[in-house]
């Protein structure tokens, strides 16, 4: 796994899941390094100037979207949300395209069109969100409803927050996927609080209650172990894949930045942010790998800080884009060999032609 884990036994499974090997609880860690190192030069960034908007991240989050990612197929699709930065890396989305997309450059991954987080790549399964909570979890059971149709062996996931839990379309989610079935898994990725609003004037009944209301398995994990996370995550894929139907993991944690960089969290009581320092999750796993795979975390920290200050400057380089693009992939305009579902799944019902035929 490159420096810091020359000397791990490849294939010893000490304590924790049993599902994963050393190299499995190293890679878990670069990514846990990686997804705050990547937030942190982006935030330096923004306070440069040099990123528009604002910024947000997930710091004090990252053990869920690491997680639960990496208990996933290659073929199953993810909805992200604005802390999940690390659902993208797990997927495979290069440092180098996150940087250029945060600076709006021609080689981000949208092409310098968004400059901050509602991003997506169709060829890694990973769908841009949608600001408006929780729109990406009825885009999440449509995606599972395909699934189902078609037979496929897949399942979708969708993330997010205590605050989404309040509106309709949560409901709407989680009635559809527990009538039908669906493999679809919902990360509740509940840290307390939805912007300023704490959960107890969020609701009055739990959110894993309300799911089993809906016929939807529902768990409620440490969401500052990456390794319940995951495990928790690959038990309920092998249950969606199985056709026993949808999950609720409630993932409990804290957000230790405010809503954006935007926001001081004033707040947010002083006790409870020290209370939560000391959960963190890198810190809690790291500690946990120098002790059981006398892993070098230090080399490890350092080979992703470099890494990540090595593609800040190469994102820095990066053209603008040209004007004339911006209109460029808004319609499809070719559609000889097109697919929907991630590249993957055939047109449901309708050939090219078909299409090309009825708006002629």
């Amino acid at each position: 796994m490159g420096l810091g884990a020359n000397n791990v036994d490849a294939d010893a499974r000490p304590g924790g899941s049993e599902l994963l090997t050393s190299n499995d609880r190293v890679a878990l860690l670069r990514y846990l390094l990686l997804m705050r190192a990547v937030e942190g030069k982006g935030l330096a960034l923004y306070k440069q100037g040099k990123v528009p908007g604002s910024f947000y991240d997930g710091r004090g989050q990252e053990a869920i979207s690491v997680g639960a990612t990496f208990a996933l197929g290659p073929g199953d699709p993810v909805c992200p949300l604005i802390r999940d930065m690390g659902a993208h890396l797990v997927k495979g989305t290069s440092v180098e395209a996150i940087f250029g997309q945060y600076l709006g450059r021609a080689e981000g991954v949208s092409g310098g069109r968004e400059g901050n987080i509602h991003f997506g790549e169709r060829r890694l399964g990973v769908l841009g969100m949608v600001s408006m909570l929780p729109d990406m979890m009825v885009v999440a059971t449509g995606l599972a409803m395909g699934f189902k149709l078609r037979g496929e062996e897949r399942c979708a996931v969708s993330f997010f927050g205590d605050g989404a839990t309040s509106v309709g379309d949560w409901h709407e989610a989680m009635n559809w996927a527990g009538v039908y079935r669906l493999p679809v898994i919902f990360i509740l990725e509940n840290n307390g609080w939805a912007y300023s609003t704490p959960t107890n004037k969020q609701y009055a009944v739990p959110p894993l209650e309300r799911a089993r209301g809906y016929g939807v398995e529902a768990r409620s994990v440490d969401g500052n172990d990456v390794e319940a996370v995951f495990e928790a995550t690959h038990d309920a894929r092998l249950a969606a894949l199985r056709g026993d139907g949808p999950t609720l993991i409630e993932c409990r944690t804290m957000r230790m930045h405010g809503h954006g960089a935007h926001d001081d969290m004033s707040y947010v009581p002083t006790e409870l942010v020290e209370e939560w320092s000391s959960r963190d999750p890198i810190d809690r796993y790291s500690k946990r790998l120098r002790r059981d795979l006398e892993l070098d975390v230090d080399s490890l920290r350092t080979e992703i800080s470099e890494t990540v200050a090595e593609a800040a400057e190469a994102a820095l380089a990066m053209p603008m884009p040209d004007p004339e693009e911006a209109t460029s992939g808004v319609f499809c305009e070719d559609q000889s060999g097109a697919t929907l579902g991630l590249g993957e799944a055939p047109w449901s019902g309708f050939s090219a032609s078909e299409v090309q035929q009825a708006a002629a």
